[in-house]
C-alpha cells in the first residue's frame, strides 16, 4: 500500500499556515495540475492528491484531527465524523476557485483578433492628409453556411456522448468517498452538439479568409508612426463576438528638399559669397509653392527666416507649424584666374573675423 504523504508538504505551507496561505497554495498547484490544462503523465493523481489535501486543511474539524491524529484522523472508520464524506470532484473544486464550467467557457462569444499593416505615404500627403485604398486579408463570417458550420439544409445534432451538456463526469470511489472528475466532453469539445455535415466552404470552422480593399481616410499633420485605427475592420467574432480593429501603421517617406522637426518644415537655402555680402532676393520653395525671401547685406552663413505658417497642419488643433530657411553660404570650389585675383584683393580689404559663441543652427531654431 502507498503511504500518503503528509498534507502539509503536498500544499507546500507549513503546519501553522493560516486559512489565506492554504487556500493561496491550493489554487497555485490547482493551476499547475488541472487535468484539462496538463496532460502530462501523472498530472491528474498529482491533482486528487492535491484536492484531498485541500479539502482536509480547509475545514477546521477535519484539520484538527489530522494534526492529532495523522492520515488516520480522517480515515472512514469508528468514531471519525467525516465518514462517508464526498469530496465533489476535483472539477467541482477547481470550478468554484477559477469560475465556471468549460463548457460554459468556450460557448461565450468570442471578439475578432485585431489586425495590424502598414502604409507608405509622401511627405506632402502627410502634411495635408489624403485617402488610400489599402488590401487586407482577414477572416469573415462564411458566406455559405453564415457562420452555421454545417452545409445549408443541415443542422447540428445532440452530442451522445455527453447527451448535450458539453460535460463528462468520472467516478472514483476510494475509502475517502468518491471524486467525480468534471471535463470538457472529448467528442464535441464542450459544444454539446455535433458537427454531422460539415459546411464544404468553411470546412466547419463558420469563418472564410477573405481579401478586402478599405478606403483608409489619411487625416492632415500625421507623422512617422502615427496609427491609423479602423474600428470593426479586423478578424470576425466567433458566438456572435464582435470584430476586430484594424491598425494601419504610417511610413512617411523622406522629402528632397525638406525636413521636418514636429510641425516644424526645415529648408536650407544655398546663396553665394556676393549674395550674402550684397543682398538680394531668392526663391525658396515651400509645402504651398515657391515663396520669395529678401536677403540682407551681410548675412551670415547660420542665418535663419522664420516663414510663419508655412510648415506642417497641427494633427489636433488649428494652425499650421513654421518654415525655418536655414541660409548656407557655398564656398567655391574652383575659381578661376581673375576670380582668384580679385577674392585676394578683396581679402587684404578686411579686419579678421571674430570668433560666434553662439549656438548652432538647431539652438537657433529652438530659440
Amino acid at each position: 500500500m502507498t503511504t500518503k504523504r503528509d498534507y502539509y508538504d503536498v500544499l507546500g505551507v507549513v503546519r501553522g499556515a493560516n486559512p489565506e496561505e492554504i487556500k493561496r497554495a491550493f489554487r497555485k498547484l490547482a493551476m499547475q495540475y488541472h487535468p484539462d490544462r496538463n496532460q502530462e503523465v501523472g498530472a491528474e493523481e498529482r491533482f486528487k492528491e492535491i484536492s484531498e489535501a485541500y479539502e482536509i486543511l480547509s475545514d477546521p474539524e477535519r484539520r484538527n484531527a489530522y494534526d492529532h491524529f495523522g492520515h488516520a484522523g480522517v480515515q472512514n472508520g469508528a468514531g471519525n465524523p467525516f465518514q462517508g464524506f464526498d469530496f465533489g470532484g476535483f472539477g467541482d473544486i477547481f470550478e468554484t476557485f477559477f469560475g465556471g464550467a468549460t463548457r460554459r467557457q468556450r460557448r461565450q462569444p468570442l471578439r475578432g483578433s485585431d489586425l495590424r499593416t502598414g502604409l507608405s505615404i509622401t511627405f506632402e500627403e502627410a502634411a495635408f492628409g489624403v485617402e488610400k485604398e489599402i488590401e487586407i486579408a482577414r477572416r469573415e463570417t462564411c458566406s455559405e453556411c453564415h457562420g452555421q458550420r454545417s452545409k445549408p439544409g443541415t443542422f447540428p445534432s445532440r452530442c451522445s456522448s455527453c447527451n448535450g451538456t458539453g460535460e463528462v463526469r468520472r467516478v472514483q470511489k476510494n475509502f475517502f468517498g468518491q471524486f467525480v472528475n468534471v471535463s470538457a466532453c472529448p467528442q464535441c469539445l464542450g459544444e454539446g452538439e455535433v458537427i454531422g455535415s460539415p459546411c464544404d466552404r468553411c470546412n466547419g470552422v463558420g469563418l472564410e479568409r477573405r481579401e478586402r480593399r478599405l478606403l483608409v481616410k489619411i487625416p492632415a499633420g500625421v507623422d512617422e508612426g502615427s496609427q491609423i485605427r479602423l474600428a470593426g475592420e479586423g478578424d470576425a467574432g466567433i458566438n456572435n463576438g464582435g470584430p476586430g480593429d484594424l491598425y494601419v501603421a504610417l511610413n512617411v517617406e523622406s522629402h528632397s528638399l525638406f525636413e521636418r522637426d514636429g510641425d516644424n518644415v526645415i529648408y536650407e537655402l544655398q546663396i553665394n559669397y556676393a549674395q550674402a555680402a550684397l543682398g538680394s532676393e531668392a526663391e525658396v520653395p515651400t509645402l504651398d509653392g515657391p515663396h520669395t525671401v529678401r536677403i540682407a547685406s551681410g548675412t551670415q552663413n547660420g542665418h535663419v527666416f522664420t516663414l510663419k505658417n508655412k510648415g506642417v497642419p497641427h494633427l489636433r488643433s488649428q494652425g499650421r507649424g513654421d518654415q525655418f530657411v536655414v541660409v548656407r553660404v557655398a564656398v567655391p570650389t574652383k575659381l578661376n584666374h581673375y576670380q582668384r585675383k580679385l577674392l585676394q584683393e578683396l581679402a587684404g580689404s578686411f579686419d579678421p573675423p571674430q570668433a560666434d559663441g553662439r549656438k548652432g543652427v538647431l539652438g537657433k531654431i529652438k530659440r
